[in-house]
């Protein structure tokens, strides 16, 4: 399995679907009045959009692992290495890049911090593309 797969698998607990991102950011699902206001129309569609049936709390799904990790310094929240290492997934810059390899990342794999931010970001996107609820904030 792929290591998005071993990603999706460990959050949704079964077998991963690793669907597309949506190609222009969604708006939050949670939005103020003044946030619509400079939305994109296909943005205010997706935000309008319900949440597939049987959705999965991402969070709170994350927090809870990360309160039984022995490491209680995990910040998953901002850190691919620490999302992984909440799923027990070997976080390593190699799978690290492998991960930026599966998720088609251009950028330079030298440069890791830029990398790590990257691959965050098209996680939480991924997560949220095969029907996982992340607070607005996690989306940008």
């Amino acid at each position: 399995m792929s290591i998005l797969g071993n990603i999706i698998s460990g959050i949704f607990g079964g077998p991963a679907k690793a669907e597309e991102a949506p190609s222009a950011p969604a708006a939050p699902v949670h939005s103020e009045p003044g946030d619509l206001a400079t939305a994109t129309r296909p943005q205010i569609a997706e935000a309008a959009k319900p949440a597939p049936a049987g959705s999965v709390d991402v969070a709170a799904t994350l927090d809870d692992l990360a309160k039984k990790s022995e490491d209680k310094d995990l910040d998953w929240r901002r850190s691919i290495v620490d999302l992984m290492k909440i799923l027990k997934l070997d976080s390593g810059l190699k799978a690290r890049k492998q991960l930026a390899k599966e998720l088609n990342y251009t950028g330079n794999t030298k440069n890791s911090a830029s990398m790590n931010i990257w691959l965050h970001q098209q996680v939480m996107a991924r997560l949220v593309a095969n029907g996982g609820k992340l607070p607005a904030d996690l989306l940008s």
